[in-house]
């Protein structure tokens, strides 16, 4: 029957508690031996030492004045020293000190008897003396014997114990080693790995559940290796086969794949990113710190081949069991795009253009028309007349807007920046737009602080962007409604504020309310361009615009300048 390992370590406890208790025992044997030699030298002999000195003196005591206190002391210890005779011939000695203190009682001379008792005294302290050094070297016999004997013990003892302690630590830790450089092995993939240990205890046990484990890996690894390279190749092949610039990083930071467009960006060859840290990568390379860095999605330039080309960042979260595994950085190229939308600004401008001055002038025909000089036009014709002129206008409008986004679009703003008190460009956009406000019978309330400092502006453009929000807080007003011009000074910036109370703005469509072509859903009149523009309009001065508000409370449209 094989013996557990517990069962062993138990042993172990036990064998080395037993070694403990026999030198234990071996030692307190011989010691309960020395003090019983011990008890028995002074039981037997010292105190017979002691009663034949008290008997002497007792003795030289009787022929004083406490003669009789002497006789009773003398009696009282002969008769102790009648009941401890131990040694042979010290009754005999004892029985003639019995007798000769008895004579001297009776017959009261005490010359005579005196050194026969004294004799008896003397024989009987030499008969003691002489067994006292006897037991005394037997003692000391009996002391080495004991010494040699417990030396012994220890000796065997130890030397048991030190090689138990010697060898039974092997017994666990040599299977522990061979477990530990197998688990090494197979975590360097050493399927082949075995551990051979030929025993039956849990050690036993957990080298052939190793050696079963290994076994299943070296299979499952030769088994699914060629279809594992297979698969890997069809990756790459897949990866490399996208058209857009594709960089993959697992969750750890660890480069896993870049594709041959993504290199050539990049300029580098895949041992040198491939593997990698992304922190180590972007070390050394300027294109890949940006794309790891910027979190805008707007277009960026790359020159390749001498050539400008523009791109775009997407960035795709790689998700594995509802968690994130890494992500793919993805750069589509939008040159060709780029390029249609410069051709198509330029052809917008040229249109709107050359659209603008066969209007101009069927407008002046209209303002003709309806000169009673030229003639007298019925209602109906008058009706015409007016309605020509809104779609005139419209398209005037539209056409405006679309000159100042192609403007905008080409990167060809032209600002006149001056300085220019606040108050002159709120008179300029309340005055353009009283006529629209008393349709409705609104109001334009104006708020200034005092003393607000003039600003670095180009005056027409600003008032444009005021004409803007007020136009649209008109617009989106109830009748009998008041708007609210408000203009604070912030620090070194002026912020103009234009306030209705209207219907207000979804939350979920204001981050876009500024976007070119949007146009908050429910809402027919406009471009979708005029917002667009005002935003190009105020960052190209070097200031900034927002929006704020609440459905069923109205909006709120402000931008801010620099104090010149």
């Amino acid at each position: 029957m094989a013996i557990k390992l517990k069962t062993k370590v138990a042993l172990g406890g036990l064998f080395l508690f037993a070694l403990l208790i026999l030198v234990g025992a071996v030692s307190v044997f011989y010691f309960n031996q020395l003090s019983d030699d011990s008890k028995e030298i002074v039981k037997d002999n010292y105190e017979t030492l002691n009663y034949s000195q008290d008997m002497l003196k007792d003795l030289d005591s009787i022929t004083g004045q406490n003669s009789n206190l002497a006789f009773s002391n003398f009696e009282k210890t002969l008769s102790s020293q009648e009941k401890n005779i131990t040694e042979p011939g010290e009754k005999e000695m004892t029985a003639s000190l019995r007798k000769n203190f008895n004579a001297l009682k009776e017959r009261n001379s005490v010359y005579p008897l005196s050194s026969l008792i004294r004799k008896d005294i003397s024989d009987i302290m030499q008969v003691n003396l002489q067994a006292i050094d006897k037991k005394n070297q037997a003692a000391q016999q009996s002391a080495q014997r004991a010494k040699t004997i417990i030396t012994i013990c220890l000796t065997v003892c130890l030397l048991l114990g030190f090689t138990f302690l010697f060898n039974f630590p092997s017994l666990v830790a040599s299977p522990i080693a061979s477990l530990t450089e197998g688990i090494k092995a197979i975590a360097d993939k050493n399927y082949g790995q075995r551990i051979h240990l030929k025993r039956k205890d849990e050690f036993g046990e957990l080298a052939n559940a190793f050696n079963s484990m290994a076994e299943k890996l070296d299979e499952y690894e030769h088994s699914n290796l060629s279809k594992i390279l297979f698969e890997k190749k069809r990756a790459e092949a897949v990866i490399n086969s996208l058209k857009d610039a594709s960089i993959g990083i697992d969750k750890s930071g660890t480069v896993l794949f870049v594709n041959q467009q993504a290199l050539q960006l990049l300029g580098l060859k895949e041992p040198e990113i491939i593997g990698l840290t992304q922190e180590h990568v972007k070390k050394h390379n300027d294109l890949f710190r940006f794309l790891l860095n910027e979190q805008s999605n707007s277009p960026f330039k790359i020159i390749v081949g001498g050539k400008e080309n523009y791109f775009t960042k997407e960035v795709m979260d790689l998700n594995y069991n509802d968690e994130k595994a890494g992500h793919v950085i993805v750069l589509k190229n939008i040159t060709p795009f780029k390029e249609l939308d410069v051709a198509k600004t330029n052809f917008i401008a040229t249109v709107s253009h050359e659209l603008k001055t066969p209007l101009a002038s069927s407008d002046f025909s209209l303002k003709l028309l309806e000169d009673e000089r030229v003639g007298i036009l019925t209602p109906e014709q008058k009706e015409l007349v007016q309605s020509l002129k809104d779609d005139n206008r419209r398209l005037l409008r539209i056409l405006s807007e679309l000159l100042d986004m192609s403007q905008v679009e080409s990167g060809k703003i032209q600002l006149t920046l001056v300085s220019v008190h606040p108050s002159e460009l709120i008179e300029k956009a309340i005055g353009s737009l009283q006529n629209a406000a008393k349709q409705k019978n609104i109001s334009i309330q104006k708020q200034a602080a005092e003393n607000i400092p003039s600003i670095k502006a180009d005056a027409d453009k600003t008032t444009w962007v005021l004409n803007n929000f007020l136009t649209n807080a008109i617009r989106y007003s109830n009748n009998d409604a008041k708007v609210i011009i408000n203009v604070q000074q912030q620090e070194n910036k002026v912020q103009f504020s234009v306030q209705d109370f209207g219907k207000g703005i979804q939350p979920q469509y204001l981050g876009r309310i500024f976007d070119r072509y949007f146009q908050v859903p429910g809402t027919k009149e406009g471009t979708g361009l005029g917002l667009a523009i005002c935003k190009e309009f105020i960052e190209a001065q070097g200031g900034g615009i927002h929006v704020s508000s609440e459905p069923g409370k109205g909006s709120t449209f402000s931008f801010w300048l620099p104090v010149s």
